[in-house]
């Protein structure tokens, strides 16, 4: 008997902003958010199996255990549909691991989706956007991922229409970051009408990118690592049209109008030995499992 098999690309994503603007009863932070898809990809492969759930992880390091992202998903699929049995899984690590990229939050929604579509469906997208709800705050946004305008805790999704053709340079350091303890030494200020000066700027005739460029929490994290700010500068002074760190955290990237500008870019940046340095583009294609 042949056994089935799909395979995914879940990509990376980069914050353009992210703004806190609140907390909520239950901990979580109310945020307003400029998310992007970029084109590194880490790659899944998935088989039903007839018992357990099975993982396992090639590429970058990650703890495979229950708290691990794609078990996790798998099992929340299986519990909802009501289907018995298992899953095999194979995960190729490329997206820096606690590094601000929604690494981990795309696998979960890679496998959401591609399980779903290897039982043959039994899931309705509204369950599946409550399971990744369940599972983490980006999760959602990797179910159909496009440049969107996040709120709430992020699951509130609205895609951006118009969004211009970049480059970016993005600089990992050799240091993961816990963004539980970003968010817990957060100091709120006061952030009125968030949402309404993205809407503002995106409704601009031209976009200037360096405009969006704001991250609540990047004065936390290089508050307690200083080489954010210097691999910031570096990228500035290397011709990008701005920088920012992404999500809690560490990496850093810059933006580029043009490819060689930033392939110009990376060769100023790799003698630095910041950590690792990595090229990326718009991603455009959805999760595709097939």
């Amino acid at each position: 008997m042949t056994v089935r098999t799909l395979t995914a690309k879940a990509p990376a994503k980069l914050n353009l902003r992210l703004k806190v603007t609140g907390r909520r009863p239950d901990g979580y932070h109310e945020l307003v958010s400029l998310m992007v898809p970029v084109d590194i990809c880490d790659v899944l492969e998935f088989q039903v199996r007839p018992e357990k759930v099975e993982l396992i992880w090639e590429g970058l390091p990650v703890p495979v255990d229950e708290n691990n992202l794609v078990i996790r998903a798998a099992e929340a699929c299986l519990v909802r549909s009501g289907l018995k049995g298992g899953v095999f899984a194979r995960v190729t690590k490329n997206i820096p691991v606690a590094a601000g990229m929604g690494g981990g939050s795309s696998d979960a929604a890679a496998t959401l989706l591609c399980l779903n579509h290897l039982w043959s469906g039994p899931l309705t997208l509204e369950t599946l956007r409550e399971l990744a709800l369940q599972l983490g705050a980006d999760v959602p946004f990797f179910l159909e991922p496009k440049p969107s305008i996040a709120r709430g805790i992020g699951e509130v999704l609205e895609p951006i229409v118009r969004w211009p053709e970049l480059w970016y340079l993005i600089v990992t350091p050799r240091f993961q970051v816990s963004t539980a303890w970003v968010y817990g030494n957060l100091r709120l200020g006061l952030t009125l009408n968030e949402y309404g000066r993205i809407k503002d700027q995106l409704g601009k005739e031209s976009l200037v990118i360096s405009q969006f460029l704001d991250n609540d929490l990047e004065s936390v994290t290089s508050a307690k690592f200083p080489m954010l700010v210097r691999i910031k500068k570096t990228l500035l002074d290397a011709g990008a049209e701005g920088a920012l760190m992404t999500g809690s955290g560490p990496s850093v990237f810059g933006v580029f109008s043009s490819r060689k500008q930033a392939e110009q870019a990376r060769e100023k940046i790799v003698p630095h030995d910041f950590g690792m340095v990595l090229l990326a583009a718009n991603w455009k294609e959805g999760i595709i499992c097939h």
